[in-house]
C-alpha cells in the first residue's frame, strides 16, 4: 500500500469523510506534531475588508465589526519587544492596511528590527483615505504579499469581484514606480495564486514563469516571487464545496496527494497566530476554526497570559482535517509551497 493509500484509507469507506490528521502523520512515520522555537509572528487585525472574495477562509468583508482594539495591539508589540526569536513581523485580515492600528504595528515592529510582511489584496490601496499608503509601506521598507490569484481579468474578477483585475493592476504599477518588484530592489514585492476551483495549484516555479512572462509583456509589471496557495476547506471556500457537491472529493484529493515530504517544513511549527481580539493560535485556519493552540494553560490562551512568544518549543500544534490542505501535493503555507 502506498503513502497516499494508507491516508486515504485511514477515512474512507463511507459517504461522511472525517479524515483523521493526526493519524495519518503517525502511519506516515511523521510523529506528533510539535513546535519549534517561534520566528514568525503572524498579526491578524481583524475581518473587515473591501472586498469580500469566494474563497476567503476568513469570510472578510465591507460589513465585518471584527477590528483588533488599541489595546491589543499595544500588548501585541509588548510581547514582541521580548521575543528575540521572532525575525518576522505577517500582518494580515481581512485588509489589515484598513484597521487604525496598522501604521503602529508597522512602525513598531521595524524599530524593534523585525521584518515586516503586509499580506495586502492591492485594491485596498485604491480606497478613499489610502492615497498614502504605498509610498508609506515603501518607507519603511514593508514586504508586499499581493494577492493576484490569475494573470487574467476574467479568472480574478470571477473569484475577487467585478473590476478588482483592473484595480490591482494600477496598483501594481504605482508599486513599480516606488521601486517594488524591481530586480535587487529592497522593497519585496511577492504574488500568491490560488486555485480558482476544488483543484491542486500547479507547480510553483513554471506557474511564476508564466505570471512574469505575461505581466510583462502586457502590462509591464514586475515582481518578485509567485507562492501557490491550496484553497483551505474551511469557512466560504467549505461553503462552496458543499453547495456545489464537491467537499467529499476535494477532501479526497487533499488526503490522496498527502506528502510526508512537506511536514517537517509546515508553517505552523515556527509561527505564532494572534487574533484580533488577542488570542492566540497555531495558525491563522485554526483561529478562523477557533481551535485553540496546543499549549497546556487549560483555558484559550491570549496575549496576556504570556510575557514572551520565545520558549513555545515542544509544544503540541492543535491539528484538524484541514491541515491536509497544507501538506497535499506540493504543500502549501504562507510562503507558498513546501516541497
Amino acid at each position: 500500500m502506498t503513502l497516499q493509500e494508507t491516508a486515504f484509507s485511514i477515512f474512507s469507506g463511507g459517504s461522511s469523510f472525517t479524515p483523521d490528521f493526526a493519524r495519518t502523520l503517525e502511519k506516515n512515520g511523521c510523529g506528533t506534531l510539535v513546535r519549534e522555537e517561534a520566528t514568525t509572528l503572524q498579526i491578524n487585525v481583524g475581518k473587515l475588508c473591501n472586498q469580500a472574495c469566494h474563497h476567503c477562509h476568513v469570510e472578510a468583508g465591507p460589513k465585518r465589526p471584527e477590528i483588533m482594539r488599541r489595546e491589543v495591539a499595544e500588548r501585541v508589540l509588548e510581547v514582541l519587544a521580548a521575543s528575540p526569536s521572532i525575525t518576522n513581523v505577517d500582518i494580515t485580515g481581512g485588509a489589515p492596511e484598513l484597521n487604525a492600528n496598522f501604521a503602529l504595528l508597522v512602525r513598531e515592529s521595524g524599530r524593534l528590527g523585525r521584518h515586516v510582511i503586509d499580506r495586502c489584496n492591492l485594491t485596498v490601496l485604491l480606497e478613499p483615505g489610502q492615497e498614502h499608503l504605498a509610498e508609506f509601506l515603501a518607507q519603511h521598507e514593508v514586504e508586499i504579499i499581493a494577492s493576484l490569484p490569475c494573470y487574467t481579468a476574467k479568472n480574478v474578477d470571477q473569484q475577487r469581484g467585478q473590476g478588482v483585475f483592473e484595480k490591482s493592476i494600477r496598483v501594481l504599477r504605482l508599486l513599480n514606480q516606488l521601486g517594488y518588484g524591481v530586480p535587487d530592489s529592497r522593497l519585496q514585492l511577492n504574488l500568491i495564486y490560488n486555485p480558482l476551483g476544488a483543484s491542486l495549484p500547479p507547480a510553483q516555479g513554471k506557474l511564476e514563469e508564466d505570471y512574469k512572462k505575461h505581466l510583462q509583456e502586457n502590462f509591464g509589471i514586475q515582481f518578485h516571487r509567485l507562492f501557490t496557495l491550496t484553497n483551505m476547506p474551511i469557512k466560504r471556500f467549505a461553503d462552496y464545496l458543499a453547495q456545489s457537491g464537491k467537499h467529499e472529493s476535494y477532501m479526497s484529493l487533499l488526503v490522496n496527494h498527502f506528502n510526508p515530504g512537506t511536514v517537517t517544513k509546515l508553517m505552523c511549527r515556527a509561527l505564532v497566530s494572534v487574533g484580533w481580539d488577542g488570542k492566540l493560535y497555531d495558525c491563522d485556519f485554526n483561529q478562523m476554526l477557533d481551535i485553540e493552540m496546543g499549549v497546556q494553560t487549560g483555558q484559550p490562551p491570549t496575549i496576556w497570559d504570556f510575557p514572551s512568544f520565545s520558549g513555545l518549543a515542544g509544544n503540541r500544534i492543535a491539528t484538524g482535517s484541514h491541515c491536509f490542505g497544507c501538506t497535499a501535493g506540493a504543500g502549501s503555507s504562507c510562503g507558498g509551497s513546501l516541497a
